[in-house]
């Protein structure tokens, strides 16, 4: 599938629907002057929640989700992005943060720092300012699909409009293939 193809798709059609996005992040679509993603926010019948999932209900490459993976780093909160065919280094990020200790966020930090539930999280528009770093994987595609703030939705947005709106840092954190 051509990475800028954003209307193919296998299995059951997507719904577009503005009453089908998340209210939370079409608020924060909003906010950033994107009013134009909502429309193409896409709602599938059954779960996106796994890059899989999100892959195959899309049509595309794994490599073309969006992760949105949720940590703790020394006790706060930070979000990491990378493309869905990578592994994130857990010792790459711990170095890039500084941190002396870097946990999988459990739960409950995620929803009270960004108002999503595991799963669903968006690449912006959180409840509080979260750090957010980049894996530089994203860039290696025209279009990315990221979690548009449930486990039923994703949209389509190129990876460098991504990077800026989600202020992220581009860092080299995935672990690297055997």
């Amino acid at each position: 599938m051509n990475a800028t193809d954003e209307n193919a798709a296998e299995g059951p059609p997507p719904v577009v629907n503005d009453n089908d996005t998340d209210p939370r992040f079409a608020e924060a679509l909003r906010e950033l002057g994107l009013d134009e993603v909502i429309g193409r926010v896409r709602r599938f019948p059954d779960t996106a929640r796994t890059t899989a999932e999100a892959a195959a209900a899309i049509g595309c490459e794994p490599s073309q989700i969006c992760k949105s993976l949720f940590f703790a780093a020394d006790g706060v909160p930070v979000l990491v992005l990378l493309d869905g065919s990578a592994h994130v280094g857990m010792e790459l990020v711990r170095r890039e943060l500084g941190a002396a200790k870097l946990t999988r966020a459990g739960a409950q930090l995620v929803r009270e720092s960004t108002g999503y539930g595991p799963g669903a999280v968006p690449p912006f528009g959180h409840r509080t300012k979260t750090r957010v770093l980049v894996d530089r994987s994203l860039l290696g595609h025209d279009t990315v699909w990221a979690s548009a703030g449930t486990p039923f939705s994703v949209f389509p947005m190129d990876p460098k409009s991504l990077i800026a709106h989600a202020d992220g840092t581009l860092v080299d954190v995935r672990e690297p293939m055997a």
